[in-house]
């Protein structure tokens, strides 16, 4: 079996494992799920390890026939292919994934007490989804991925989720599957046009006008960009993120934020920009926009909470703002800072979410009133909560300053305004994470149950440990990580600039046509 294979499939493969184990046996199947994903994780390290970034390329490809799509319209049909590979578009969130799954399996040992065997069945299953969703070259089977992902999400706020956790479950249902149909009409017509799943090939096709028309092409991008848009989630799409985070158990939380969430983003530039390079630049000024208004809305948001939890969900719509318009900014820097920020945001947000669940079953409450001296208490709780509230604010020396600067330049380089807007959602987030660290963390002991709060234990230490470590490597060498992506965010961009090109010499054909003589014309036609 190839290492992609292996990668996507053996969470899988541990879920039907634990599936066939009595659920009785609580203890022995929290350790399947572990050691299934420490083996992914060693897996997915060895591979990210072994990714040349220098090459634009596919890597570790791997295909099989899988099934043909009946034609519409009569004729011999699509094939559809298994077909798995990486790039630089991927590796980093593969790594994050990979990494962050065995971390969420022991933070379950602090709060998943019921039904433990049905809940590690569905952490499993999604864990290939993920990968899945990263890995795949083949559009269908990414769409079926995809779906996977989402449906275990469903169960385990549904289940395991807090007291208004019908209602978030019922709004993630609605909002994504609403992205996910729009989406496979998208799919369905693309395919139809183009008789080709293979994502490779479909990002030259697609943008292909002798192919699929500019008209084609504009709704396409529109429906493929609400799709994944609903998923990051971009303004106005944001409100089912709040619910779903607050109610989510902290390990849902943590996947949500850390990686399922970037699914969105990872789409909108694999999908959205790589498809329909045309399309993004024409539309470069309102994805930017929302992403700024976003940051600033998101920001304010947060600072209005009084649930901490809530306020660290509502910071992920102006965090992921940030991704937005960075990578709408269409500029190499841009491009580049947007993929890393959404590693980073995984991680510090992944801590903070982390964090806020241990103190949450030592007091049961999530209201920054009732806290206040915890750091008094609880000290190495407070140095783990300092140190990811700062690479969450973009500290210099963390991981989120690197992002936030690589994705400003590019913003500014693109348009000054939307840039100049999202340079106050760093000024916001730091008033509103300092506010709540304070709140939480220093002044008086006014509660006695606060005085009584035990510290962090050696498990707990553990999680916080790798995360933390990346977060300061990241923050200090940056180009070790950013050197994945040279040879697909530089393939990217000159595909950006040949779309952007063309664009100039439509118009100036548009212009020629319209004022100046037939000759004239004739001499710009040829020159193309």
């Amino acid at each position: 079996m190839d290492s992609l294979t292996a990668l996507t499939f053996l969470p899988l493969v541990g879920a039907l494992i634990v599936l066939a184990m009595p659920a009785a046996k609580e203890k022995a199947i929290r350790l399947v799920a572990l050691a299934t994903t420490l083996v992914v994780a060693v897996l997915g390290i060895a591979t990210y390890l072994a990714f040349d970034g220098a090459s634009a390329a596919l890597q570790g490809t791997v295909e099989a026939a899988w099934f043909t799509l009946p034609y519409i319209g009569g004729g011999e049909g699509v094939p559809v292919h298994f077909r798995l590979g990486m790039d630089g578009l991927s590796v980093l969130m593969v790594g994050l994934t990979a990494v962050m799954m065995p971390i969420v399996i022991l933070s379950t040992y602090g709060h998943i007490h019921t039904r433990v065997k049905e809940f590690f069945v569905w952490m499993l299953v999604m864990e290939t989804g993920m990968l899945g969703v990263f890995l795949s070259m083949d559009l269908v089977l990414f769409y079926v991925f995809w779906e996977v992902s989402l449906v275990p999400l469903y169960f385990l706020v549904g289940i395991w989720g807090g007291a208004n956790r019908l209602y978030a479950t019922v709004k993630f249902f609605l909002y994504t599957v609403a992205g996910s149909l729009v989406m496979l009409v998208a799919i369905i017509a693309l395919v139809h046009m183009t008789g080709s799943t293979d994502i490779g090939r479909l990002m030259e096709m697609a943008s292909n006008t002798d192919i699929v028309s500019l008209e084609n092409q504009s709704w396409m991008f529109f429906a493929f960009a609400l799709a994944f848009a609903i998923k990051v989630p971009v303004i106005p799409f944001h409100t089912w993120l709040a619910d779903a985070h607050t109610e989510a158990p902290t390990s849902g939380s943590v996947l949500l934020a850390g990686v399922l969430l970037k699914m969105g983003t990872y789409g909108l530039l694999r999908f959205a920009i790589g498809f329909f390079p045309m399309m993004a630049l024409q539309n470069r000024e309102l994805f930017m926009a929302l992403g700024a208004i976003g940051i600033v809305y998101g920001a304010l948001l947060a600072m209005a909470q009084t649930d901490i939890k809530r306020l660290v969900a509502c910071s992920s719509v102006s965090h992921l703002g940030f991704v937005v318009m960075g990578m709408f900014a269409l500029t190499e820097t841009g491009l580049r800072g947007s993929v890393l920020q959404m590693v980073n945001h995984g991680l510090s947000t992944g801590l903070l979410f982390l964090l806020i669940g241990m103190i949450y079953e030592r007091r049961h409450t999530r209201a920054i009133a009732d806290f206040g001296g915890v750091a008094l208490s609880m000290p190495i709780f407070a140095f783990f909560f300092i140190v990811s509230m700062l690479s969450s604010v973009g500290l210099p020396g963390l991981n989120g300053f690197v992002g936030e600067f690589m994705i400003l330049l590019g913003s500014f380089e693109a348009s000054p305004l939307w840039g100049t807007i999202g340079v106050t959602g760093v000024i916001f987030g730091a008033i509103y994470l300092l506010s709540a660290t304070r709140r939480l963390l220093f002044g008086p002991l006014t509660r006695k149950e606060n005085e009584e709060l035990q510290d962090l234990n050696l498990r707990e230490v553990g999680l916080m440990v790798p995360l933390v470590l990346l977060c300061v490597w990241i923050g200090f060498k940056p180009n070790d990580f950013l050197s994945e992506l040279d040879g697909s965010i530089d393939a990217l961009v000159v595909r950006i600039e040949a779309a952007e090109t063309q664009l100039q010499l439509d118009e100036t054909a548009l212009f020629l046509d319209d004022s100046t003589p037939e000759p004239a014309v004739a001499l710009v036609e040829a020159a193309q």
